[in-house]
């Protein structure tokens, strides 16, 4: 029988700090246990499927917070508000969480919760996207650049990539009017 007051959701709370505090190479079951106060056999009691069910529940999570946190930024703004505002969430939970944001699947997974978590992030960013007038496989390029540049963006700044001198607050700010320009002359 689990442990009462323990769920599968406080397991990933627990696994999610560890790899906040110690990255996701500390990621264990022994670990987890640990900061859970369970035996690490119990910990099947709530994941089945180990480390391997584990890693694919933070990856549903992170990817649901991401999908929360660029909802909320473009909520009641549209164009290059709207665009602005996603790039700056996107770039802001990558640094906050570098060792969460790893763990954000950049592949589509067969996994359904995963699949369908990813679906809503992607359609935040295509229902941006749309405000432009884009449709049909031009809101898909579109996505797919607006992807590539967010990634791009926030993983080489939780990665600490930027080292010169110059502010990185502006040179995201001259990133997002490249951005917010090439989708007003977006080619069609």
């Amino acid at each position: 029988m689990p442990r009462v007051g323990l769920t599968p959701e406080q397991v990933v709370d627990h696994a999610l700090a560890l790899v906040d505090e110690q990255g996701p190479e500390a990621l264990t079951l022994a670990a987890v246990a640990a900061r859970a106060k369970v035996a690490t056999p119990s910990l099947y009691k709530h994941v089945s499927g180990g480390l391997a069910e584990l890693r694919r529940l933070i990856a549903v999570r992170v990817t649901e917070e991401l999908a929360d946190r660029l909802a909320e930024a473009a909520l009641g703004r549209s164009g290059d508000e709207a665009v602005a505002a996603v790039l700056r969430a996107y770039h802001a939970y990558a640094t906050e969480h570098p060792h969460r944001y790893a763990a954000l699947p950049q592949a589509p997974q067969q996994d359904e919760d995963l699949a369908s978590a990813a679906a809503r992030l992607v359609g935040v960013i295509v229902a941006v996207l749309r405000g432009y007038g884009l449709e049909g496989s031009e809101v898909i390029h579109a996505a797919r650049t607006f992807r590539s540049l967010a990634h791009g963006f926030a993983a080489l700044s939780a990665a600490g990539g930027f080292q010169l001198a110059e502010d990185l607050g502006e040179t995201q700010e001259r990133m997002i009017t490249v951005m917010t320009a090439g989708l007003r002359d977006w080619p069609r």
